[in-house]
């Protein structure tokens, strides 16, 4: 792996922001491959993060940097990438569930999904089950996404993935869900895709769904 790629990797695994960013645009400048640049050094830090986060060597504060450091460095690349055309893993639309208004969970979800190279749409918290059902109509995702903390807003992604059958959406979308009250025999039981209990586990299962 080239230096620059490899200065990149360390900064975005340790948190750096600023480094981050200026490594990112000192390889531009040097002209390397922004797809490059991407797939080596960001997304396989993000990697990186979320195997130790797994093997408990990693906490969530570590993570929450990692990502922090990758999405400032984004925001510098992606004008490059759509310049070269790069084309995302996949789309996910996430959001918190209707009246619930933790939104830590799914932002660092939000973020770890995009250091996976997915296009990712957060609607934000507190969303109805309207909303998540419109949201598939004007974005198109692959992936919807729903998040809740409360036992008594976990009930509403049942409401949700209802709303969703009821108008003929549910075969364009895989459905995912998490949060602390969630169990995998919830998500069975209400018809989702798929449950992931953390964030990493949760880019893990939409790669696994897109058959990366």
């Amino acid at each position: 792996m080239d230096t620059i790629i490899v200065r990149i990797y360390e900064s975005v695994m340790n948190g750096l922001q600023e480094e981050t960013s200026t490594a990112i645009q000192a390889a531009i400048n040097a002209g390397f491959d922004p797809v490059e640049i991407l797939n080596q050094g960001m997304i396989g830090a993000m990697t990186e993060v979320g195997r130790l986060y797994e093997c408990g060597e990693y906490f969530i504060p570590e993570m929450l940097v990692a990502a922090r450091a990758m999405q400032t460095g984004l925001g510098i690349l992606k004008p490059h990438l759509a310049q070269a055309d790069h084309k995302p893993a996949g789309k996910v639309v996430l959001g918190t569930v209707k009246g619930d208004l933790h939104d830590i969970g799914k932002n660092l979800v939000g973020m770890m999904l995009e250091g996976a190279g997915f296009d990712v749409v957060d609607l934000g918290n507190d969303v109805s089950p309207d909303k998540f059902m419109v949201s598939i109509i004007n974005y198109q995702p692959d992936i919807l996404a729903m998040s809740a903390l409360l036992t008594t807003t976990m009930l509403d992604m049942k409401t949700t993935i209802d709303v969703i059958k009821a108008n003929g959406l549910r075969n364009r979308v895989k459905i995912i869900i998490g949060g602390a009250p969630i169990t995998e025999d919830y998500a069975v039981q209400i018809g989702a895709d798929g449950y992931s209990p953390d964030a990493s586990r949760a880019t893990s299962l939409a790669r696994s769904l897109m058959g990366i």
